[in-house]
């Protein structure tokens, strides 16, 4: 797997503060797409150990709320290998932070169905993604009132809640608009 950049102290790819990792590759390419330059799976640099320390110790402070993944795609297979050593660890250090994902494919029709019988690392990632933002970004459904997506189409689903409950489980923040007060709701 390679990667374009490890960000951290990034505040607009979930809620709190995080450190994001943005994988190379990407076969959506879709129209509009804020990171083009990620959709080649030969850019950046190659992901390994000391990245995986890096993120690790990057996360460290009290007021680093979690880990986001995006792309490019992390769900091409070949990112799911990269990145299944990364989020285990991260829920081994950090078991109360929480891991967001970001992926143009459909958690229920695309990732549960053709991933996860398909693909050897799908399943396993996915025990631990505490969110996923899903659905291609769509630029006629460009809504700049919402956050944490680029397209009203895109749905943010809970996904620990949706397996166990074996149904799709979205997450508060799907009708969240900049704005409105963010009081008792949950992440």
């Amino acid at each position: 797997m390679r990667y374009l950049e490890i960000k951290n102290y990034d505040v607009s790819n979930g809620p709190g503060v995080r450190v994001s990792i943005f994988v190379s590759g990407c076969t959506h390419h879709c129209k509009g797409c804020f990171n083009e330059s990620s959709w080649d799976f030969k850019a950046g640099k190659e992901f390994g150990e000391e990245d995986i320390n890096n993120i690790i110790e990057l996360m460290k402070p009290d007021y680093i709320n979690g880990l986001s993944l995006l792309g490019g795609e992390p769900f091409e297979p070949v990112n799911q290998e990269g990145l299944l050593p990364l989020v285990k660890r991260v829920k081994e250090v950090y078991p109360n932070k929480n891991i967001w994902c970001y992926s143009g494919y459909l958690f229920d029709k695309q990732i549960l169905d053709i991933m996860v019988p398909k693909y050897k690392y799908t399943s396993e990632l996915l025990k631990y993604i505490d969110v996923l933002v899903d659905g291609e970004f769509h630029l006629d459904e460009k809504d700049l009132s919402i956050i944490f997506r680029g397209s009203s189409n895109q749905r943010i689903i809970d996904v620990q809640e949706s397996l166990k409950e074996n149904k799709i489980v979205l997450n508060y923040r799907n009708d969240f608009r900049r704005g409105q007060d963010d009081k008792n709701k949950r992440i």
